[in-house]
């Protein structure tokens, strides 16, 4: 705290300057590590607009740094990343990631905008599964379906962080047992990394009492042009996946894997996104354009491999997925529809981002021939996921 005051009487006595160095240490660390405050780094929003009670725990605005200049702002409410500042083909940090510019607007305008999505990622048809026997009830909050957890997933939650020197922030949340209808109590513990090498690395961690299911992504919302700055149609995507998995009118997957050969969902070669959504083909019209879990060729790894590359022609930034998990929902925006918006002050419409949510696949709890989403206790579930950017 003491470190803290001093260096915001040095910020006074130097306004007006132009100060590259100009820091200030958050008042939620300890003295032997230290982080970049929000608002004092152009860019990005002001700390102050996020330093807010929300169900009873004090919600803030972390940033993490790398030696490359790159700096990604996260928020303790529903563990969402709020800022990705990158560096473009010239050199300048633009804000690659959706978001708002204070809590205030989060809350307000309730949203999956960076989050952290869980107990379940994406859609379980009819909000019900069996396990174990017993038949679980989930609300329905996606038409007939349960999405991303339910009502007040885990995008709605606050979580305890605790940041780690320059470059790391510590989340962790327990889901009670019964929480949405889910069963058993979640431990889940979310590490976020800052690399050397421009990635975002998310490791996530989870432990269980009573058998559940479980799977947890981030809900990133990407524009390589700049958050702001209307529609990805030009940007180039390539995803590692010789199938995909079909689904009806309400995005449930029918428990095909079907092969993308001579559909719009060969992406393995890279493809403008504009060029394609637009498609007859009938499973792109039951998305409203692209909305689907690709099946990630090797299926769940050990190790992090690049499974995604998209690319901006216009800003030449570059972004590889790496991930562990077996399935990639590639979601091209269909649903903003200008009614949020976002930090450079201009509506987010429809198609003006793109996600590429790593997961196991949509209603995997429903469908026997899916990989398990399936935890008992005395398991670890254990995923990692690394957003990484670069320069072409």
């Amino acid at each position: 705290m003491k470190q803290y005051f001093l260096s915001a009487v040095l910020l006074g006595l130097l306004v007006g300057c132009n100060n590259s160095q100009n820091k200030a240490e958050s008042s939620t660390m300890s003295d032997s590590t230290s982080t970049v405050t929000a608002d004092s780094v152009s860019g990005l929003p002001e700390r102050s607009r996020f330093q807010k009670d929300v169900d009873g725990k004090k919600n803030d605005l972390y940033v993490l740094t790398n030696s490359k200049g790159m700096k990604v702002a996260i928020t303790n409410y529903g563990g969402r990343i709020v800022s990705i500042l990158v560096p473009d083909k010239t050199g300048k940090l633009v804000d690659v990631n959706l978001g708002h510019s204070s809590i205030d607007d989060y809350l307000a305008n309730e949203s999956f905008f960076g989050t952290l999505v869980g107990r379940y990622g994406n859609r379980i048809g009819k909000g019900e599964f069996k396990l174990d026997g017993k038949t679980y009830k989930l609300a329905t909050n996606n038409g007939p379906n349960s999405l991303h957890g339910g009502k007040k997933g885990f995008n709605a939650k606050m979580w305890d962080a605790t940041p780690a020197g320059n470059n790391v922030l510590k989340l962790h949340y327990t889901s009670p047992d019964g929480e949405e209808n889910y069963p058993g109590t979640l431990n889940v513990d979310v590490t976020y990394t800052l690399t050397d090498d421009n990635g975002i690395r998310i490791d996530y961690q989870a432990t269980t009492d009573k058998a559940t299911v479980v799977n947890l992504t981030n809900h990133a919302y990407f524009n390589l042009n700049g958050e702001g700055s209307g529609s990805v149609a030009d940007h180039l995507v390539e995803i590692k996946a010789d199938r995909y998995t079909p689904v009806d009118a309400t995005l449930i997957p029918t428990g095909e894997l079907a092969k993308v050969d001579g559909t719009p969902f060969d992406l393995r070669k890279p493809v403008a996104i504009g060029d394609r959504q637009d498609s007859d083909d009938q499973q792109m019209k039951n998305g409203g354009g692209f909305d689907h879990n690709f099946v990630l060729n090797g299926g769940q790894t050990a190790e992090p491999r690049v499974i995604a590359t998209v690319t901006s022609p216009k800003t030449g930034i570059s972004m590889d997925v790496l991930t562990t998990e077996p399935g990639v929902q590639f979601y091209g925006g269909n649903f903003l529809n200008g009614k949020r918006t976002g930090k450079a002050g201009k509506p987010y419409e429809k198609r003006n981002a793109f996600c590429l949510e790593t997961q196991h696949f949509p209603d995997s709890p429903n469908q026997p021939k899916f990989p398990t989403t399936v935890l008992k206790p005395g398991e670890t579930y254990k995923t990692t996921t690394e957003y990484r950017f670069s320069v072409k």
